[in-house]
């Protein structure tokens, strides 16, 4: 199967799946290799440093978090509430962790989102919200963690693969995390394929970078 096909394809298969099992304060909610059936928009840099967008997880921004950090210019948030009385809810959680925010790439020029996901026990490490919630995705595998800091806040990272039928290829993906006293908080970013993921980089940086407790 071609990308070009994967783009039609997933939505048809992912996307009414997703929406069923979650809904988003601000509009739908899409998984990464979906966009709603949107054909891609032109291709962003990807290597330069984004401009900055606003910052997000404050009270009154589109997504309250217990941590706060700077989005990258064009890139659209929309808090995200799982519901927990439906059959596809799952799609919404992975391991211990539950979807709270997903930030859309797709008018910054890219298909994918900068995912953030709230964990359970304020006394989680870093290192083990990123273990269980990469175990929670079948697909992951060839994990490889480091210590990091996100801002100046000890954290830990994550680089791993993906791998599944509706894929060309495995496919990249990382993910970051850090403890707050309402439990660990990943931040992850997937893409629909390898080249989409590098080049989202920067964002997924950015918010890195720029992190702050709450």
């Amino acid at each position: 199967m071609m990308r070009g096909a994967i783009r039609t394809l997933v939505p048809a298969v992912l996307t009414a799946a997703v929406l069923a099992g979650c809904s988003s304060s601000g509009g739908d909610t899409a998984a990464d290799t979906g966009k709603n059936g949107d054909s891609a928009p032109a291709k962003s840099a990807g290597s330069a440093a984004p401009a900055k967008g606003g910052t997000l997880g404050a009270a009154g921004s589109a997504c309250e978090l217990p941590v706060t950090f700077d989005l990258a210019a064009g890139w659209k948030p929309q808090a995200v509430t799982v519901e927990p009385a439906s059959d596809l809810a799952a799609l919404g959680e992975q391991g211990s962790a539950t979807m709270v925010c997903e930030i859309d790439a797709k008018p910054a020029g890219n298909i994918g989102y900068l995912r953030v996901w709230q964990g359970k026990g304020p006394d989680t490490p870093p290192r083990a919200a990123l273990e269980d919630f990469v175990a929670g995705d079948p697909n992951a595998s060839k994990a490889a963690y480091e210590e990091a800091e996100a801002g100046a806040v000890p954290a830990a990272e994550v680089v791993y693969t993906v791998s599944g039928e509706l894929l060309d290829e495995p496919k990249t993906e990382r993910a970051f995390a850090v403890s707050t006293p309402k439990g660990p908080v990943v931040v992850h970013l997937g893409g629909l394929d390898s080249q989409e993921h590098e080049e989202m980089l920067p964002a997924y940086e950015l918010a890195k970078d720029t992190l702050k407790l709450g």
